[in-house]
């Protein structure tokens, strides 16, 4: 990171590996973070600990997982310990990162772990998840009342086929409910969308959300990540083309991960698409931070937590990884970004994802993000293109002339 010209490194911490089984601390496993930011310091690389990247204790699962309320309890004990640990050297706080996945993913698509396939369950996942933000944020505050704390979250533009069909903006509507606002209005104003409550009604998971929650959830926040990969273009009915964008590794009997919208679809447009069959629309970051800072008051200072692309990489005869489709997404992608500041919008940094190839969840490793090639045989890891590139922009904070 050091010889890439990096300045901060934003980490996830395991709570399995730090309180096994949701229980007691594991001091082994907590030692290693303490190491990791001691080096990072040691470097002049600032650490930003994100204290929830999916991976709950399989025994609170047993119990429940985020559909249990009890989990927001279990989740604020494990981010205590991790702050007790850090504090002294770490102000840069991420509660949850993509809680959109943990919930819908997990609990309604069941394309992620615990792989469940439930409409309700869903919603009451990602209610307790914010839940267990607000919590988790109320007790650091408390603790360290000058740390920056905040939540990173996947956000998406969505638009219709036709704004001018009635149903293919309604389409729109509530995928970007699910997708966006679900998050975005509790935590920025202290309630949920009136019309995804609406939409939702007949599901019963509103009987998770007790007096006081969402104050609770609302806490003031110093920064908000933006996890931003592709946008999504929607029409209703299933008439339409089927989706260039497939679910993950989808189960033996796939489902959407928004909850009713069964009679959406979601379609491919003449865009290039990354190895994930995602679309490369540089243009929606600009668009979705200009909506943000329109819609939403007192918005906290906003960073781009992830942002990056996986591409069937492959070493020359020479060793080299020649990545130039990756070079010319970040490229696009960070010229957006400087259109929205130039509008007006108040971006804190960004964060390319990722340093290193890894394990992408449901894709295993199958699917390459890092700008550092990692062999997963003799663990050599060899920067590509990209990163040599990229380091040049990291050290001067300008783009190559376009």
């Amino acid at each position: 990171m050091a010889s890439l010209n990096l300045d901060a490194y934003r980490f996830s911490v395991a709570w399995p590996r730090v309180r096994p089984d949701g229980g007691p601390l594991n001091p082994a496993g907590l030692a290693f973070y303490d190491r990791l930011v001691d080096r990072l310091l040691e470097r002049g690389i600032l650490p930003w600990v994100t204290l929830y990247h999916w991976d709950l204790p399989q025994a609170l699962e047993l119990r429940g997982g985020w559909t249990d309320r009890d989990t927001v309890h279990r989740f604020t004990e494990y981010a205590v310990s991790v702050h007790e640990a850090l504090s002294d050297r770490v102000d840069l706080w991420t509660t949850l990162n993509e809680p959109w996945c943990s919930a819908f993913l997990g609990y309604t698509g069941g394309q992620h772990a615990p792989g469940h396939q439930d409409e309700a369950s869903g919603l009451v996942a990602a209610h307790h998840l914010l839940l267990a933000h607000g919590a988790a944020t109320g007790e650091i505050r408390r603790r360290q009342p000058d740390a920056r704390l905040g939540i990173t979250l996947n956000l998406s533009p969505v638009t219709a086929l036709d704004p001018q069909e009635p149903a293919d903006r309604d389409a729109a509507r509530r995928i970007d409910g699910f997708q966006n606002r679900v998050f975005l209005d509790p935590l920025l104003r202290g309630s949920y969308p009136e019309d995804l409550l609406a939409d939702t009604a007949h599901l019963g998971w509103q009987d998770a959300v007790r007096d006081g929650d969402l104050a609770t959830i609302a806490a003031p926040i110093d920064v908000l990540g933006i996890n931003y990969y592709t946008s999504a273009h929607v029409s209703a009915g299933r008439t339409q083309a089927p989706p260039r964008r497939p679910r993950p590794c989808p189960p033996a009997r796939p489902a959407s991960p928004y909850p009713v919208s069964d009679d959406i679809a979601f379609l491919g447009r003449d865009l290039p698409t990354t190895a994930m069959g995602w679309e490369v629309q540089p243009s929606g970051l600009r668009d979705l931070l200009v909506r943000l800072r329109d819609d939403y008051a007192g918005l906290p200072r906003l960073y781009i937590t992830e942002n990056g692309a996986a591409y069937d990489d492959r070493r020359d005869g020479d060793g080299e990884v020649r990545d130039a489709d990756r070079i010319a997404y970040v490229d696009a992608h960070l010229r957006a970004l400087h259109e929205a500041m130039e509008a007006g919008v108040d971006v804190g940094g960004y964060f390319v994802w990722s340093l290193l190839d890894n394990f992408e969840w449901a894709y295993g490793y199958d699917k390459r993000f890092g700008i550092v090639h990692v062999d997963y045989d003799t663990f050599e890891r060899t920067p590509k293109a990209s990163a040599r590139w990229y380091a040049g922009i990291a050290a001067t904070g300008t783009l190559p002339r376009g």
